[in-house]
């Protein structure tokens, strides 16, 4: 009696710690999942949870089914009971997340399917979910822990088919051919996605979770806003019992294989070849955290508590790609998530989730010699902060047998806030590879008294309050719901310095063209190219949808799902007028799933839907607030030594001698006239979805299934570049609208237009007017396809081992990837320059994110109570290497830019002949999308070693894993700029810019009580 009596105190006194820790508790809905199957009629159906004793119960219908809904997910007790007493044994069954686990009784209250459903244990577990009409995984934390699985959310959806990593240049997932900026990330309901460019997510500590979800396609009406995927997440929750734990995570820079180094040759004004370092071989980094938990019931059978708190340490020393200088980073943030439940009685459940992944890191820069790794003088410190307080409360009622409602109310908070001493007095400049010769020759001092990279203070709050009904009507289940999201932004960035420019240093040869019009004078070889790009301001977006939904039982063994999704999206200038709005997003979504045998081992699947993509906030803050993106050009003239006014150390600084040619500012954005900033009918991006596939069971453990995935998105969304609204040249205007279809904008007299007024026109067929041949011509329609095959075969964990293997086929095809452009690392999302000319999406052909073939592996082994194994393979057939040149036929004008690389979107045509003269005596070749060849195959190798203390009832895990264990660090990027002026080939096309990471060691060692 003693003993829990101290180990109560112990869990109260390491609760409490947690809760001190944590800010007021915010307010999430629940993810749950369901039981249903077949029974005698007039039978009573009751479950009990395990963890918490909340029961919940449901009379069998006359036609013998039963079905018990909004389930928390974890393991509970099945009892039949006929006039009021239990009929056999109970039967323990487990509730998986979003799923739907089948247990057909007999009349003796026993399970009459046990062909069809896995026993682990005492527990039941389906292996098909013949009440699923999507593709989906799902994942516990119990499987993760025996896999080598990185700790975090993208990691875990890579584990899924068809989902693969997007350009490493500015990361995510890609989820059936799909950009990274077209997914969800949801946490028990709340959406944490990033809505102002949509390519990351707020995340609570790792090891908060219990259950994922991913979702690849066919997903219900419930879920929206999405193109690509979702991944759906629930935290782990309290019990009646008390409980607690610590884990600590380690990654030493002893288990840490060096990076490759990679060398590469541009080349100068002239003509030679001058080296293009990709340094990496002395970054370091160690990282260690540790979490303590605990949870328990507040009331016994009523309310529960789970609370983590979690330390990290990151410590991170690297060099710039060329060596010049070195950065350390440090940042020691402490993270935290908690979760209560409070079980009103069986039929009303409160939920209360809360939590935050607010962090810094402080970054100092010092100068570095390469060759004898030394580090020389500070030239700069910096601090960044990111990450926020998110939570949510969720209210579930049950009204009777056959109604449910469930009601959510959250927030979701991030910020990114970027800063340093030097901001208002250093501007940043950058040494261009073709200049390195130079610069070498300089003895590459340091060049800047800025650490580098933009000011930025941003900060982003997500609203979200929605309603979920659930009726049964004998053979229909009857889901409905809306749900509404208000986004608000507030963001300045700017670059630092007192003219807030950014210089790059450029060699050049004398009568190159540059991309404001001039070229370089006779006697300057060397060009100094000024940026500056400024925004600000605050802007909100809301989302509304509803839905319905009936997944109508033909038969016993049929099912159909046929879903009706309506979207409405507002995007709002900063004084709160819409600046995009559109309505009626009509998504109809229809299902079927066959339960072949009438078991529920074997089922025919398939959907057929429509999925809208909402415009991000970063459109209407930048076209509804204004930009400035201007470019100035000047002759370079030396080299001037300065003091660092932070440090006091000395660097070098650009001298800037005569302005060449004016002031670019094509790219700037001004707030006039919004009429002139946004297509009048503009339409939202959609995705159609078509899949089809079949799942068995071979027996209790093994299981296999095929499908075959089609999209299509026939659609873009993004800025266009117009200069002959009215047929007649003008200046640039860059609406948001959809290229290839029509566009209507206010004319005005002063554009050339007959009148002032609405004008529209076809834009696959005008809006555009070349410079010196002034053809009037038009955009390609956009077109994205992706198809693919997919076949899994899965052997269930038994307490002794599991694996599972996939292999997918798959094509992805188009003229543009989505609302990102990794072709040149463009990712400012829907104005990534796919359409800032014609020439861009000239031509079809296979996307980045084409990989034809993937094959996932994971399997785990136990020998023995103290042993375990476990490993993951993957290997991945590469990218494709597309070639972009800078001008096209028949047109005096910069496809793409003359001077940097990952401005404008390029062309397909190459110049072969005549290249040097007038524009219309130049003669091309077309290339087609991946004429280039493709990227090599990559391959990733983990495995890990569980080793578990062998005393009775101390639960003391270490679990060492190694990441990439063959070390392969294959090429994953490569430059895609073939030209640097027409007819003069870049040395660096086709050369690596990112490789695989290289092999690493993490040691979690659990300690759970």
């Amino acid at each position: 009696m003693k003993g829990k009596v101290l180990k109560k105190a112990a869990l109260g006194m390491a609760l409490g710690a947690c809760l001190a820790s944590m800010a007021p508790l915010a307010m999430a809905q629940s993810a749950t999942g369901a039981v249903a199957g077949r029974a005698s009629a007039g039978d009573q159906i009751m479950i009990t949870n395990t963890a918490t004793g909340a029961t919940r119960s449901v009379t069998v219908g006359g036609d013998g089914g039963y079905r018990l809904s909004q389930l928390p997910v974890g393991d509970y007790q099945l009892q039949v009971k006929r006039n009021g007493e239990d009929v056999g044994e109970s039967v323990a069954v487990n509730v998986a997340l979003g799923g739907t686990t089948t247990v057909n009784l007999g009349s003796d209250g026993g399970v009459v399917n046990l062909n069809a459903v896995q026993v682990v244990g005492s527990r039941v577990i389906n292996r098909v979910d013949v009440r699923s009409t999507e593709s989906a995984t799902t994942i516990n934390r119990e499987e993760l822990a025996r896999l080598p699985v990185a700790q975090d959310l993208s990691s875990v959806a890579l584990l899924a088919p068809g989902v693969v990593g997007g350009n490493s240049s500015f990361g995510g997932i890609s989820f059936g051919g799909s950009s990274v900026a077209e997914n969800s990330v949801f946490i028990n309901g709340l959406n944490v996605t990033d809505f102002y460019r949509r390519q990351s997510f707020s995340t609570a500590p790792f090891a908060f979770f219990q259950e994922f979800q991913v979702k690849t396609g066919g997903y219900s009406v419930e879920f929206g806003r999405s193109t690509g995927g979702v991944i759906n997440a629930v935290t782990r929750s309290g019990s009646n019992e008390f409980k607690g734990g610590v884990e600590v995570t380690f990654e030493p820079e002893a288990g840490r294989a060096t990076a490759d180094d990679h060398l590469f040759y541009d080349t100068d004004a002239n003509g030679n070849p001058v080296p293009v370092y990709y340094r990496a071989s002395q970054d370091r980094r160690t990282f260690s955290k540790a979490n303590v938990w605990a949870s328990g019931p507040v009331v016994k059978d009523k309310l529960f508590l789970f609370a983590m708190f979690e330390q990290r340490d990151n410590r991170t020393g690297y060099t710039n790609a060329s060596g010049t200088t070195w950065t350390t980073g440090e940042s020691g943030n402490g993270f935290w998530g908690t979760k209560l439940d409070w079980n009103l009685n069986d039929d009303h459940r409160l939920e209360l989730l809360a939590f935050s992944d607010e962090g810094d890191t402080d970054s100092t820069t010092y100068a570095y010699d390469w060759d004898t790794a030394t580090r020389g003088g500070m030239s700069g410190v910096s601090t960044t902060e990111s990450g926020g307080k998110s939570g949510s409360l969720t209210y579930t009622g049950r009204f009777g047998d056959n109604f449910s409602v469930k009601a959510m109310y959250g927030e979701n908070n991030s910020s990114s806030f970027v800063r340093s001493p030097a901001d208002a007095l250093c501007s940043q400049v950058i040494i261009n590879s073709s200049y390195n010769s130079v610069y070498a020759g300089m003895g590459r001092p340091p060049v800047s008294c800025h650490p580098g990279g933009t000011v930025i203070n941003h900060e982003d709050k997500r609203e979200v309050g929605r309603l979920d009904f659930e009726w049964a009507l004998g053979d229909h289940l009857l889901r409905f719901g809306l749900d509404r999201e208000v986004m608000t932004t507030d963001r300045a960035s700017f670059y630092p310095g007192p003219s807030q420019m950014t210089y790059t240093v450029y060699s050049m040869t004398p009568g190159s063209a540059l991309d404001n019009g001039a070229t370089v004078p006779a006697g300057v070889n060397a060009v100094v190219m000024g940026r500056k790009r400024i925004d600000g301001g605050v802007f909100d977006t809301t989302a509304n949808a509803w839905y319905v939904e009936d997944n109508w039982s033909v038969t016993p063994n049929l099912l159909l799902n046929l879903g009706l999704r309506v979207d409405a999206f507002n995007n709002k200038t900063a004084a709160g007028s819409s600046f995009i709005k559109i309505d009626d997003l009509v998504s109809p979504r229809f299902g079927f799933s066959w339960d072949m045998k009438g078991d529920g081992s074997t089922k025919l699947f398939g959907n057929l839907g429509r999925y809208y993509l909402p415009v991000t906030n970063n459109i209407n803050y930048t076209f509804a607030g204004g930009l400035t993106d201007e470019y100035t050009y000047w002759a370079l003239s030396g080299w001037s030594p300065a003091t660092n006014p932070i440090t006091g150390s000395s660097y070098m600084q650009p001298v800037l001698g005569a302005q060449i040619g004016p002031v670019d500012d094509d790219m700037n954005v001004s707030v006039g006239d919004l009429r002139q900033s946004v297509d009048r009918d503009l339409d939202a991006v959609y995705q159609d979805e078509a899949i089809l596939g079949f799942q068995t069971m071979i027996n209790q453990a093994w299981s296999w299934g095929v499908n075959a995935t089609y999209r299509r998105m026939t659609n873009a969304l993004d800025d266009i570049r117009i200069n002959a609204l009215c047929g007649v040249r003008h200046g640039n205007l860059w609406p948001i609208a959809n290229p290839g279809d029509q566009l209507t904008l206010w004319g005005t007299t002063a554009m050339g237009c007959a009148q002032d007024g609405w004008v529209t026109i076809d834009t696959s067929r005008e809006g555009y007017i070349t410079s010196g041949s002034n053809r009037i011509i038009g955009y390609s329609k956009p077109k994205r396809t992706y198809k693919a095959v997919e076949f899994q075969i899965d052997r269930a964990w038994d307490d002794k081992w599991a694996f599972n293997a996939s292999y997918l086929w798959s094509k992805s095809e188009g003229n543009h990837e989505g609302p990102v452009n990794s072709d040149t690392n463009y990712g400012d999302t829907g104005m990534v320059q796919h359409w800032d000319h014609p020439a861009n999406n000239e031509r079809y052909g296979v996307l980045f994110n084409d990989h034809e073939h993937q094959i996932k592996l994971r399997a785990s082994y136990k020998f023995n109570e103290m042993w375990a194994v476990g490993g993951t393979f993957t290997a991945l057939s590469g990218g494709p290497i597309t070639a972009f040149g800078v001008t096209w036929p028949d047109e005096n004008l910069a496809v793409a830019s003359y001077t940097s690389e990952g401005s404008g979107g390029g062309t397909g045509w190459i110049c072969v002949q005549n290249c040097g003269g007038a524009y219309d005596q130049r003669v091309y070749e077309f290339t087609e999308r991946g004429a280039f060849g493709r990227m090599p195959w990559t391959y990733n190798l983990g495995a890990n070693v569980t080793w578990t203390l062998p005393v009775e009832g101390i639960d003391l895990k270490a679990r060492l894993s190694v990441y990439n264990l063959l070390n392969d660090q294959e090429v994953i990027n490569v430059r895609g700029r073939y030209e640097k002026q027409p007819g003069i080939y870049r040395t660096t096309f086709g050369t690596g810019t990112r490789w695989q990471s290289p092999r690493y060691t993490q040691l979690v060692v659990t300690w759970n009580f």
